[in-house]
């Protein structure tokens, strides 16, 4: 049963130190901090980080959340890296934005009764919600889930600017602060590739939050939004309690 969810960007800058000695996405930052808190604070036995990666995959054994795929040394950053031990045996190396949610359950003081759960785009709708009911199907489960909307906006975008990418992402957003029947279900059929096309990261990890959520009413809270460095980054909260 899914109790509370914490949707978070997957932006390595969220960790300080990632963008040298400019202190960047602060408001950000400590939004994200403040929501990973709240599913730490609701004293669930089980916290699932939800994430993009490359393939999907659940890693298990002793993970570090380092940023080094990101360009990032671990010297570099504000936040050193804690290693966490996953349910399973092995040494799974994170990618970044599942790193990015260590950091924030770090930072929350949260070191065990984790899972960490990577998600690709070219997983159907079905089964990421598939996925999603049975991460919460073994008794309450609060979930950190990690993604964001266009890297699209503007000259200052990490990729090519596309006009597409604003409307897109006020849409999304407006559904995720809904969290009603109607606004999931248009979650649900948001086109995944229009998704992929304005590289929308948080496509798949929002199509197994709404598996996660069913049908349980949900109360959502916008917490930051921003398109600084022209990438959609937003906070929110779902608490279904």
């Amino acid at each position: 049963m899914l109790v509370v969810a914490a949707l978070v960007p997957d932006t390595a800058l969220l960790v300080p130190g990632t963008a040298g000695d400019a202190d960047v996405l602060v408001g950000l930052r400590t939004a994200a901090v403040e929501a990973v808190t709240e599913v730490v604070d609701a004293d669930v036995a089980t916290i699932v980080v939800v994430a993009p990666g490359p393939v999907a995959r659940e890693l298990a054994g002793t993970v570090r959340p380092s940023l080094g795929a990101a360009g990032v040394p671990d010297e570099s950053l504000w936040w050193p890296p804690e290693t966490v031990e996953l349910p399973g045996h092995g040494q799974d190396a994170p990618a970044v934005p599942s790193a990015v949610g260590l950091h924030l359950l770090a930072r929350a003081r949260r070191h065990t009764g984790l899972r960490v759960v990577e998600v690709s785009g070219r997983q159907s709708a079905e089964a990421l919600a598939d996925l999603g009911r049975a991460l919460v199907g073994d008794g309450p489960t609060g979930l950190v889930v990690v993604g964001s909307g266009s890297g699209r906006h503007g000259p200052d975008a990490p990729l090519a600017d596309d006009e597409r990418a604003p409307g897109h992402d006020a849409r999304v957003l407006a559904d995720l602060a809904d969290a009603g029947p109607e606004a999931r279900a248009r979650l649900a059929a948001d086109d995944a590739d229009l998704a992929a096309e304005l590289a929308v990261r948080g496509w798949a990890p929002w199509q197994v939050l709404l598996g996660a959520a069913g049908e349980r009413p949900v109360r959502s809270r916008v917490l930051a939004e921003s398109t600084e460095l022209g990438a959609h980054h937003a906070v929110l909260v779902w608490d279904a309690r």
